[in-house]
């Protein structure tokens, strides 16, 4: 591992809208639970609360993950790529990650050119 500097997240790369792609990630299980955008402010956020919080594009105003619905994302890790311009939160996943109420978000697969989903709704 080498040296530490402080982190600054004005310093990764955003797009034109002022966001960067957050991957979530299980961090017990590897599992690719879904994709959400942040900003400077929802990493601040994330960072200081430990709570995943994202930037909700259509109704343009913070969404802290599980805060309606329970199904809540505890952060374990914060990573970037080497780019700096997309994220990884390691979570500890309560309940459902998408919103469909499935454990992951990438339940649809294509298989012989053919759509099938992986995974069934949570119960």
């Amino acid at each position: 591992m080498s040296a530490t500097a402080a982190f600054d997240p004005s310093e990764l790369k955003y797009n034109e809208a002022g966001l960067i792609p957050a991957i979530a990630q299980d961090e017990a299980s590897g599992e690719v639970l879904m994709m959400a955008w942040m900003n400077v402010e929802a990493i601040k956020k994330t960072l200081e609360t430990g709570r995943v919080t994202y930037w909700s594009r259509s109704r343009q105003s913070f969404w802290i993950k599980g805060e309606s619905s329970g199904h809540v994302q505890e952060l374990v890790d914060f990573r970037f790529d080497c780019d700096r311009d997309c994220l990884l939160v390691l979570v500890r996943q309560t309940g459902a990650a998408c919103h469909t109420n499935r454990r992951s978000c990438f339940y649809t697969a294509v298989r012989d050119g053919n759509e099938i989903e992986l995974m069934s709704p949570m119960e």
